[in-house]
């Protein structure tokens, strides 16, 4: 097929949405783990566990499909599709999910494999975001842990538990939602210490 130079191909990403209920006080605690590829860390289960979630997200590169069977024994599961995920056709591309209590939202976040060029939101993701009037993007791919902001949106990469890679940590996070904030924590896999980046 002969495509004009310069011309950009889009790719049509599937979208699910879904709806969860906060405890009556207004909390609800995430665990968030990205990039498994078919082999978590052996702590990885135990730590979740200790985390006690009221709910999982995994952004992608899961690999093998049993790591999401064995994480939903732990808490409800939300799950996108990664680059490496094509054999997972019964799962989107695009997660955007709407935590609410009572009849307020207290938080609407997009979850998505591949949000970012180094610290920048992709401008496609900043638009879906937006568009779904999302304050939180969640993601994974680049196995490195990161909180940011960009284009008025949070921005939260868990890291990996899945095999090290270039001497990166092994961590996972969390969204600690309130009844006034959300507070986004990284965890060592292998310690279950909360993870810090080193200062420079």
């Amino acid at each position: 097929m002969n495509r004009r130079a310069g011309s950009r191909t889009r790719v049509a990403l599937a979208e699910r949405s879904a709806r969860v209920e906060a405890h009556p006080d207004g909390a609800f605690r995430f665990a968030v783990v990205a990039d498994t590829h078919s082999n978590p860390h052996p702590a990885a289960e135990e730590r979740l566990r200790e985390l006690r979630p009221d709910a999982i997200l995994h952004a992608g590169d899961i690999g093998d499909l049993g790591v999401l069977d064995r994480l939903a024994r732990i808490a409800p599961l939300f799950a996108v599709r990664g680059n490496i995920d094509i054999h997972a056709t019964d799962l989107p591309d695009v997660v955007h999910l709407e935590l609410v209590h009572g009849t307020a939202v207290k938080l609407r976040l997009l979850m998505t494999h591949i949000a970012v060029y180094g610290p920048k939101l992709r401008a496609e993701i900043a638009r879906l975001a937006s568009t779904a009037r999302a304050s939180l993007v969640v993601c994974g791919h680049s196995h490195v842990p990161f909180i940011g902001k960009d284009r008025g949106l949070g921005v939260f990469n868990p890291g990996s538990i899945g095999p090290r890679r270039f001497g990166l940590p092994i961590v996972f996070g969390s969204i600690d939602v309130t009844s006034t904030s959300a507070r986004l924590t990284h965890f060592d896999c292998e310690t279950g210490e909360r993870w810090l980046p080193p200062e420079h």
